[in-house]
């Protein structure tokens, strides 16, 4: 429950939880593999959340998502070639 209310659709718990046995409580090993592989996708949205939070700024208003200066969704302008307007709204990092 705290993983889904940070955010983690119940789907994605699963998967983490799948690897646990079936018809025996958990070892504090098996918690210790499903945590290392679990802490790396929770590092990665930690890292996402603040480059967005630190970057925002920055953002608010912009409405386009293909200038040169979207650190966020657009680094480098990499989008800018595809036309104007937003390109990449599912990502934060394009």
């Amino acid at each position: 429950m705290a993983a889904q209310r940070l955010g983690f659709p119940l789907a994605e718990i699963a998967t983490h939880l799948a690897p646990l046995p079936a018809h025996k409580a958990p070892s504090k090993a098996d918690w210790a593999r499903i945590s290392k592989t679990f802490g790396k996708e929770i590092d990665a949205r930690i890292t996402a959340l603040t480059e967005l939070r630190d970057k925002l700024d920055g953002c608010i208003g912009c409405g386009c998502l293909s200038l040169t200066g979207c650190s966020l969704y657009n680094p480098d302008d990499v989008r800018g070639a595809d036309g104007q307007g937003p390109r990449n709204l599912t990502q934060i990092t394009g």
